[in-house]
């Protein structure tokens, strides 16, 4: 299952949009009813909620992390880390409840993607961060993450892991480049192409081959895509639209060339070298799954010591040789770069999960979708998809 989640149904995107938006107006918490009681000084302990597979875990024991280990050893801070979040929109649903009517979700800190942290930030529904107590972040964070357009300057959240929607193809078998989203609707790929089926993760490449600057996209810009997706179905170019079962297509050879996830394409290129990644002349979404802390957690400062650990350019370094996505913390790729093991400092020169200064160029984080577009937005794209 992806990480970063699908609209699987109208149902679930439509019930959080009119949640979001001004239907229910209550569920908004004002700034100051958010924080709680901070037991972080006489309690050392912390509840982190996040994606299964999303942290480091030894070779010899896969219920110890090492990087979260190092942490509690450091600080004596206890580290409950529970692997429960494996649908933005079912865990939203599972957490809502307890947010809207101002009681605790049981949480210090959660994991979610950044168009679901917008849901979020809009309601009011997780608290500021003290950057006095996060000097990593102020100095590591990268630039390019700094100040997405639904949380100004990062205050309530801070990437875990970044990624890359762009283009995945067998240059052997297709026998020629692609480096440009135009170049998905040649002939020779007709039948064999693959759009992601969710709203978010796919309306901003699509955009971003029309020449649109997703950054402050329009109404008009997601209608002509609309159009445009609409005309290729029925002329049966786009072979179908995919979850992550887009990695099975693209390793058997059903498909040739599809929308895709940088992380994902790391782990093809191991079994498969002929796969190649994609981020096209016209450009490519930037996304991050970022840290959160919950309105009324207990234990905010012990949070914000966390979050603050991992950017570490050490410990980020850490992960990302585990989870491959593309690291947030740049300074992390000189780590890499000095080890010993070949291996690991080959990873400091992986595009994918340290962009070069060409490809960062290209790369832009989406405006968010906001809550009196998506239930429209939703049910024109999920018609055109089939869901």
């Amino acid at each position: 299952m992806s990480r970063r989640s699908l609209l699987r149904a109208l149902g679930a995107g439509a019930a959080g949009a009119t949640l979001a938006g001004c239907g229910v107006p209550a569920a908004y918490v004002e700034p100051g009813d958010r924080a709680g009681r901070d037991s972080s000084a006489t309690d050392l302990t912390l509840h982190f909620a996040n994606w299964p597979l999303y942290i480091d875990t030894d070779d010899d024991n896969e219920s110890k992390r090492p990087t979260l280990d190092a942490f509690s050893e450091r600080t004596g801070i206890s580290v409950t880390y529970t692997e429960e979040i494996n649908d933005n929109d079912e865990f939203f649903g599972k957490i809502s409840p307890a947010l809207m009517n101002h009681q605790e979700t049981g949480r210090d800190l959660i994991v979610i993607s950044d168009w679901m942290a917008a849901r979020f930030v809009r309601l009011g529904w997780v608290q500021e961060m003290d950057r006095a107590r996060q000097p990593n972040v102020a100095t590591y964070l990268d630039p390019l993450l700094r100040d997405p357009a639904f949380d100004e300057g990062r205050l309530h959240s801070v990437p875990w892991q970044s990624g890359i929607t762009g283009i995945a193809y067998n240059r052997r078998k297709l026998g020629r480049e692609v480096r440009s989203t135009a170049d998905l609707w040649a002939d020779d790929l007709r039948g064999r192409v693959t759009l992601l089926s969710g709203l978010d993760e796919s309306f901003a490449l699509l955009m971003q081959g029309n020449g649109v600057d997703i950054t402050r996209w329009t109404a008009d810009d997601f209608h002509e895509i609309c159009e445009q997706t609409q005309k290729r179905v029925r002329s049966q170019h786009i072979r179908r639209f995919t979850g992550n079962d887009y990695i099975k297509d693209l390793a058997t050879g059903d498909v040739l060339a599809c929308q895709a996830y940088s992380g994902d394409v790391i782990q093809l290129q191991a079994d498969n070298p002929d796969i190649e990644f994609v981020v096209p002349e016209e450009g490519a979404e930037l996304w991050a799954e970022s840290l959160m802390i919950p309105n009324l957690a207990r234990h905010k400062r012990n949070a914000e010591r966390l979050i603050d650990h991992y950017y570490d350019p050490e410990v980020a370094a850490e992960l990302a040789t585990w989870v491959n996505y593309v690291c947030p913390v740049p300074a992390a790729r000189d780590v890499l770069a000095s080890a010993k093991d070949e291996e690991t400092a080959a990873l400091a020169e992986d595009p994918l999960i340290f962009p070069d200064g060409a490809m960062r160029e290209r790369l832009a984080i989406a405006r968010d979708i906001t809550s009196e577009e998506r239930m429209g937005f939703a049910k024109k794209w999920n018609s055109i998809v089939g869901l």
